[in-house]
């Protein structure tokens, strides 16, 4: 059983449709910029439960953009308003989760475009959020990627060089098998 098991919810309304995709680098095993900013790692996100990889290893970025796009192929599993959980087709559980402590937020600020049971392909919007509402929430708008089901696999890598800047849709985090 995974993660987003104990989140799944009976049915859910239709979902807008969303703005268009973006080209992404997908490929087995590999997860791509949910949205476009500077990549961090892991441990220098403001909060200790993602900091602590307590939901799993992975990387945030500091968006320069509102649009948040499934970091890859497969099933939604779970929708929170301020974060989606995607069952990949390779079995990688990702979890795109925006800002920290934006669930205090109730769904304010945030537009999904997707549903659970949606298939979705990487790079294709799930989310649109409003950088002004979480800061005037007084949050950090960070997105923080995790593989949810890391203890899964061997580890979770950076592809990139923390601090460098990415479009949405790069290659960010690798799964070793």
């Amino acid at each position: 059983m995974g993660l987003f098991d104990m989140f799944k919810k009976k049915s859910e309304p239709a979902a807008p449709a969303g703005p268009a995709p973006v080209s992404a680098q997908a490929a087995p095993d590999t997860l791509c910029a949910p949205v476009s900013g500077r990549v961090i790692k892991m441990t220098d996100v403001p909060d200790p439960v993602f900091s602590g990889e307590v939901v799993g290893k992975g990387c945030a970025i500091w968006p320069d953009d509102e649009t948040v796009y499934a970091p890859i192929s497969g099933t939604v599993a779970v929708t929170m308003g301020h974060a989606v959980g995607i069952t990949g087709d390779d079995g990688v559980e990702a979890l795109v989760h925006i800002g920290v402590d934006t669930v205090d937020m109730e769904g304010r600020g945030f537009t999904g475009f997707v549903k659970q049971g949606d298939k979705v392909v990487a790079g294709q919007p799930v989310i649109k959020m409003s950088r002004a509402a979480i800061a005037e929430a007084g949050h950090p708008d960070c997105v923080v990627l995790a593989v949810s089901n890391t203890a899964e696999f061997a580890d979770v890598q950076l592809a990139v060089d923390p601090e460098s800047t990415v479009p949405a849709g790069a290659a960010v985090a690798k799964v070793v098998r």
